[in-house]
Formats: C-alpha cells, sequence, structure tokens
C-alpha cells in the first residue's frame, strides 16, 4: 500500500514546495529538472524547449553534490582546470538607480551564470517523484539535528561589531596604551586608530602602532592607523603680569612685534604674516574665541583692535584669524620631521591640520613623493576643515578631488565660524565626498561627556546619530578615548548608535534620495552601478571586488548598496585604507593564493573569504562579485558575476 501511495504523496510534497518558492530563485521542480536559468538574470526563465532538455537522474546529482562544510574541507584537493571565458566590453549604461539585469541577461549567452530553476514542466515519470521525497525526508532528518552541528559562522562574525556600516575612529593616549584596551577598543568597534602627534615622543608612537599590528594580525582583520599633524600653533607672546590681563569691551588693544612682555595696552604677536594679512574689519579671536577683537587698524609690525568682547588674556593663548588666509606653510618644522617619522613607521593615513586651501594638499603631497619617488604605496592624505577660507570660491571642492579623505574638524571649525553655521557646513562637507566618492569623517566632542560619565548626553547621542544620517564615512572620538575614564564604553556606544541608526528605514530612505550620481562614463563605473542593481534584485548578500589600488570599492560605496562590500585585494596598503570606507569589509589575499590567471580560482577564493568573514552563511546565499582583466589595472572593473556561496561543485561549468 505504501509503495502505491508513496509516488503519489511525492508529487504533492513537490507541489506544495512549488507553491512556496519565489520563480526567482527556481522552484524544486525545476532545480531537480536540471534548468539552466540563470541567476544574473534575475531569476528569468530558461526559455528552451523542455523536449530537447536532456536531464539526468536526480538521485546521482543529489549524492554527487558535496555539502558546503565537505566543499570547504575538500578546498585544498580540488583541481581548478576551468578557463576563464572571454568577456565583451559591456554595453554603455545610462546613470542613476535603474535595473541592470536585462544587461545581464542580454551577455548571459556569452558568459552564463548559475544554473537555478527553468521553465520546464513538472516531473513526468513516477521514479522522480520517489526521489524528491527521498530527499526530502533526508533533508528533514539533517534538520532535526542542525542544533547540534557546528554553526557555518561563529558568533564572533555574527556580532553587530561586524554588521555595521558606517566606520570608526578611536584616539589612542595615556587611556588606551596597551594591548589588553586597543584590543577591547577593537573588537567594540574601531576600525581605524588615531595617533595624535601633537602629544608624546616618537618613541610612544611606535610602541602603539606596534600594538595595533598585533591586534590586526591576531583577528585577521585590516586596521587603519592616522597619524595625526599638530600644524601651525598661532599664540600671543607673554605678559609682565604672570596673571594675565582683563580686556575690556570698547577699549583698544594692540598686538605688535616689540618681543617686550605684554601689559593691558598691547603685546607680542610673534607671526608677522597675521600682522601682513589682516586688515581693518577682519576679526581675531583669542583662547578658542572667549576673547573677540576686530581690527580698527594698522601700521608697519603692529595691529590696533578694538575689543568687542571681554576677558582674562593670559600666555601664549591660541590667536584664530577666520578672515584672513596667512602666508604661511600648513606644516611647520616639527610637523616635517614628524611626517618623516610617519612614513618611516608605516602609518596609513596623514591627517593635515590648519588646511586654508588646496596648495596645502599640493604640498604635503610633493613631500610624500620626495620620500616616497617610487611611489610604493604611499599613505593617503586626510585634510582636516577648519578653517572658513575653504568654503571660499571653489576650495572645498577642489581640496576634496585632490586629498584621499576628509576630517570634519568641528573644533576649531566651531571657533571660526559661527556655530548655527557648524551643522550646514558638516553637511556640505559630507555631500561633496559623497559626490567625489571620498570618505568623510566627523570628529570633535562626539561623546565629550563620557570623558567622565559611562553614559552620553541624549544631545551627544543625538549628534554621532546626526553625522550618521547625514552619510559619513566615519565618525571619531578624540579625548574620549584617548584620556577618558570609559574608553572601551564610548567606543561600544557610537557602535550602537551607528547600528541603531542604520536600521531604521529612515536612514536607508535618506541615502537612496540623496545617492550621487557617477557620471565618469567609465566602463568601471558601469560595472559597479550595475553590482549594484543586480545585487537589489537578486536579493544578494554581498556584493564582492576584486581591486588593487581600492579605487572599484571606493566607488561601490559612494552607491552605498545596501549589501556590504567585500573587497579582496593583494595589498595589505590597500585593505588599510578601505578601512575607512563606508560598508568595505576589506580582506588581504596574498598573491600566491590568489591565481589571478583564473578566474575560476578567484571566484572560489571569493566564496571562502566571505564565508569565513560571516558576509554569507548558507549555500545558496548570492554574491555579487566584479573584477578587471587583466588584474592589477586601476579602474579596469569589467567583469560581473552572480555566484551562490557554495563553491564551484555547485555551480554552472561555464562560470
Amino acid at each position: 500500500m505504501m509503495r502505491v501511495l508513496s509516488p503519489a504523496l511525492s508529487l504533492l510534497l513537490l507541489a506544495a514546495a512549488d507553491a512556496f518558492s519565489p520563480i526567482s530563485i527556481g522552484r524544486p521542480s525545476t532545480i531537480l529538472h536540471g534548468g539552466g536559468g540563470h541567476i544574473g538574470s534575475g531569476g528569468m526563465a530558461d526559455t528552451r524547449n523542455p523536449d530537447t532538455i536532456q536531464h539526468e537522474d536526480p538521485r546521482k546529482s543529489i549524492s554527487a553534490a558535496p555539502s558546503f562544510e565537505e566543499y570547504l574541507k575538500q578546498r585544498a584537493n580540488e583541481g581548478n582546470t576551468a578557463a576563464t571565458a572571454p568577456t565583451a566590453p559591456p554595453a554603455p549604461i545610462a546613470e542613476g538607480d535603474f535595473d541592470a539585469t536585462a544587461a545581464i541577461v542580454a551577455s548571459s549567452s556569452a558568459t552564463p551564470s548559475v544554473g537555478y530553476g527553468s521553465a520546464s514542466s513538472y516531473l513526468d515519470t513516477l521514479s522522480r517523484t520517489d526521489a524528491i521525497a527521498a530527499d526530502m525526508l533526508d533533508s528533514s532528518r539533517k534538520a532535526s539535528t542542525a542544533a547540534s552541528a557546528p554553526a557555518k559562522t561563529d558568533n564572533f562574525k555574527s556580532s553587530p561589531r561586524w554588521r555595521k556600516k558606517t566606520k570608526q575612529l578611536a584616539t589612542l593616549g595615556p587611556a588606551s596604551s596597551d594591548f589588553e584596551m586597543i584590543e577591547k577598543l577593537f573588537l567594540a568597534g574601531a576600525d581605524v586608530f588615531r595617533l595624535n602627534f601633537s602629544h608624546g615622543e616618537h618613541a610612544q608612537k611606535k610602541e602603539l602602532l606596534d600594538i595595533i599590528r598585533a591586534v590586526e594580525a591576531k583577528y585577521d582583520h585590516p586596521i587603519a592607523i592616522l597619524g595625526d599633524l599638530q600644524g601651525p600653533k598661532i599664540r600671543t607672546g607673554t605678559f609682565a603680569n604672570p596673571a594675565g590681563e582683563l580686556l575690556q569691551a570698547g577699549q583698544i588693544f594692540r598686538f605688535d612685534s616689540d618681543e617686550t612682555p605684554g601689559n593691558a595696552q598691547r603685546v607680542f604677536l610673534p607671526h608677522p604674516e597675521i600682522l601682513e594679512a589682516s586688515e581693518v574689519g577682519h576679526v581675531l579671536l583669542i583662547d578658542d574665541g572667549k576673547v573677540k577683537v576686530v581690527v580698527s587698524g594698522k601700521g608697519p609690525g603692529y595691529l590696533d583692535c578694538e575689543v568687542v568682547v571681554g576677558g582674562m588674556i593670559k600666555d601664549r593663548k591660541g590667536v584664530n584669524t577666520p578672515d584672513s588666509i596667512l602666508e604661511i606653510s600648513c606644516l611647520t618644522p616639527k610637523d616635517r620631521e614628524d611626517l618623516d617619522y610617519m612614513l618611516g613607521i608605516g602609518v596609513d593615513w596623514v591627517a593635515l591640520s590648519f588646511v586654508q586651501r588646496p596648495e596645502d594638499i599640493v604640498e604635503i603631497k610633493r613631500l610624500i613623493m620626495s620620500y616616497n619617488p617610487n611611489n610604493a604605496n604611499p599613505p593617503h592624505i586626510m585634510a582636516k576643515i577648519e578653517k572658513p577660507s575653504c568654503f571660499w570660491g571653489d576650495n572645498l571642492e577642489r581640496i576634496v578631488e585632490l586629498c584621499d579623505g576628509i576630517m570634519v574638524a568641528r573644533g576649531d571649525l566651531g571657533v571660526e565660524c559661527q556655530p548655527e553655521d557648524v551643522p550646514i557646513l558638516q553637511k556640505t562637507i559630507i555631500d561633496e565626498c559623497r559626490a567625489q566618492g571620498k570618505p568623510s569623517v566627523v570628529a570633535t566632542q562626539m561623546m565629550e561627556s563620557m570623558i567622565e560619565s559611562p553614559t552620553p548626553t541624549r544631545a551627544e547621542a543625538s549628534d554621532a546619530a546626526t553625522a550618521i544620517y547625514d552619510g559619513a564615512d566615519a565618525i571619531m572620538l578624540s579625548a574620549e578615548s584617548a584620556a577618558g575614564m570609559y574608553p572601551e564604553e564610548s567606543v561600544l556606544m557610537q557602535q550602537r548608535i551607528i547600528n541603531r541608526v542604520e536600521g531604521d528605514s529612515h536612514y536607508s530612505k535618506y541615502l537612496q534620495a540623496t545617492r550621487p550620481k557617477i557620471t565618469d562614463g567609465s566602463t568601471a563605473s558601469a560595472i559597479i552601478l550595475a553590482a549594484r542593481s543586480v545585487a537589489r534584485n537578486v536579493n544578494a548578500k554581498c556584493i564582492a571586488t576584486f581591486t588593487n589600488g581600492g579605487e572599484t570599492a571606493r566607488k561601490a560605496s559612494m552607491k552605498r548598496p545596501e549589501q556590504p562590500i567585500c573587497a579582496i585585494s593583494p595589498l595589505k596598503e590597500t585593505c588599510r585604507h578601505l578601512a575607512m570606507s563606508w560598508g568595505v569589509y576589506p580582506e588581504y589575499c596574498p598573491t600566491e593564493n590568489l591565481d589571478t590567471d583564473n578566474f575560476r580560482d578567484m571566484l572560489r577564493t571569493c566564496c571562502e573569504i566571505t564565508l569565513r568573514k560571516g558576509l554569507v552563511s548558507d549555500d545558496k546565499d548570492l554574491i555579487v562579485v566584479t573584477a578587471g582583466f587583466p588584474f592589477g589595472t586601476p579602474g579596469a572593473a569589467n567583469i560581473i558575476r552572480v555566484i551562490p556561496a557554495a563553491g564551484p561543485s555547485y555551480w554552472d561549468e561555464t562560470l
């Protein structure tokens, strides 16, 4: 009796499974039919005549296919003889968020993608339904023991720390100077560590760098190191009265070139460039704006100023000049010495302070090139925007174009600009960085109260969230992690805010509404646009890109896709640079582990890496892969594939 009912029962089970299976990924009946539809075509049906398709016995295919875990175990022994099929140049793709799936379908006859599903009819023999029923029962038994089986991705890589897309910078200092604390900050969310060269000795910076590299090696995850140059410090001279002088609103006070200690009427200003550049009506701010004066007259070697906001002025207090561009280098002799040391120990990013104009970026690039004439993976340059002159004319656009990243340094920017202007300037900087595909970092007083408190104020939490909603690539901690009482908690709090914001529907809607256009018309840009569209249409888990210098990954990040971006590079320096970019999970893959002449082997490596990083967790998870051939040519992305994470044993042989 059971032998009579078994085929009928099997057919009913198959029909039920089909009813609940999306056509886009192939129904059980058509998958077992040996269908040849293409995932790359968004689940489009195979249009071949079903009567001409040769089907294999499903029992053979089921028994022959190894499990996901078995495939990984057999990786080292698996041969790889498939040749990479030549790909035709991609057709021009219109700019914007278009449906690129059709373009992939059009070329699939030349380079067909993974075979999942077809338009074939239901199985026409009861023996096939017996095989399906047996397979379903076997799957049920496997599911009953799944709880006791080891997970495909461990909890470490599945934690919220590895799910965020906005990056975190943490400044190191007395509160975070040993291996244990730096490791805690990394695990709490820090992607980049900042070494502030305004404080400490060179030997201390080298010790911190070595610890960071040790943490990087322990967790096999690229960590970027940012060296921050101090920049010029414009200060007053000294006063005869050690307690300083109290300036009254309305009085006239003189800054001059006389080195005699000052009094209530004058003080030495050891910066002749300020005396030259300042004009009547220009504002000078003393001691972070606590005292404000306006130039009322000038002569050879002096400025007479009217005190607008009075207060105490003491020895060597800082002077800000928001209305003037000073004819001085942004690099002091100390900065040049520090830069030389940074290049020697191998920092990944150099932050340049006191940027006034594009020429400042040209100057530091020239110095780096002279140190490293062969241009062998030099550090990236991050311009700190803290002067109003950066917004004059097209200065901001040109500064962003010349450098590799921007820091919104809201400390000095908040002194030299009106407080109500700073949020608008922050958005302006972030928008320009997104338009040009350069990382942006929002810094200063993010979690200021956490220097002494285990929790931030609600205003600070809102401030951090606003920077994330604005589309910043990263947010930074300064004294909170360097000298505060709660360095680990402050990093963890930022991570919690990031994950909360990124899980909000308003965030994704805002990113979609403000997504910049790529208008360079290059093949690489077209491939990136297509990859994002295809990933969305096939519900891929990850976008993976093989990159040498990181340009393809940065363009992918620029479009803010819903999927994480796995950037695989044979250069450690590239991986560390990409640690600053939104949504990018860099992975170092040495050349000896990557056969760049065999695309099938590259795809297999991609599957292993994305599984290890926890970006995929199931053999049916889809990955959209981009690469460029010949590999290593900057900006040469010209190939796109959609593959399941299961590996070559599950793939269409034409891949």
